[in-house]
């Protein structure tokens, strides 16, 4: 197995990023103002075709986490998921990956919401190709879950099929509900979810197609 130093690396990425936030104090709301991804500004950025303002505040906004709960959920996806996915696809792969997961979460996302100036900021995107990948690539893997029983809390095995298809059809139904309800803007990136999860999905197939080939060829 492959020693998955792009993921290693991401994650470290991410927590240097979080720590700094928390240096900052009650400034960190300079910082996402910033670096966060914006709808409506990166439309003037596209239409002014301002490409390195695009991605500066596209690959910035990866990094930056909403608190303890939105960046320890997201390096908890990409620990679990990521080793495996690097090591199917290879290094360069991976972060290629990673990297237009993350890009096409922030086109959904500003697709879906436009007109938003509310800075947008987390790996949620990226992270989401990440399990599209892994879903088609591990389809009968097992993954280890806290599951309620009543008022107990119980660990259960269940097919990542199930696990991550459940997932998937959970961003759907949200980003479904905020379009009817004019909630796009309520906080949480749901098309960056899936965006990001449609790319990841493509990657997989992919994926799939040049390991059978090098299979043939060997």
């Amino acid at each position: 197995m492959r020693l998955p130093v792009v993921n290693y690396g991401l994650l470290l990425g991410i927590g240097a990023a979080f720590v700094y936030q928390l240096t900052l104090g009650s400034e960190v709301g300079r910082l996402v103002d910033a670096f966060g991804f914006v709808p409506a500004r990166a439309l003037e950025d596209w239409a002014q075709r301002d490409l390195p303002a695009l991605l500066t505040s596209g690959l910035a906004a990866m990094f930056l986490h909403g608190g303890w709960f939105h960046v320890i959920g997201n390096l908890l996806y990409l620990r679990v998921f990521g080793d495996n996915v690097e090591d199917r696809l290879g290094h360069l792969a991976f972060l290629l990956l990673y990297l237009l997961a993350g890009i096409a979460g922030w086109t959904a996302q500003g697709w879906a919401d436009p007109n938003s100036s509310v800075p947008v900021i987390g790996a949620s995107g990226a992270i989401a190709g990440v399990l599209g990948a892994y879903i088609v690539l591990f389809p009968s893997a097992r993954i280890v879950t806290l599951f309620p029983v009543f008022i107990f809390l119980t660990f259960i095995e269940v097919p990542a099929m199930v696990f991550l298809g459940i997932w998937g059809l959970q961003q759907l139904l949200n980003g479904y509900l905020a379009l009817e309800t004019s909630a796009s803007g309520s906080g949480v990136a749901w098309f960056a979810h899936l965006g990001g999860f449609g790319v990841g999905l493509v990657a997989g197939v992919l994926g799939r197609l040049w390991r059978r080939r090098r299979r043939k060829k060997a």
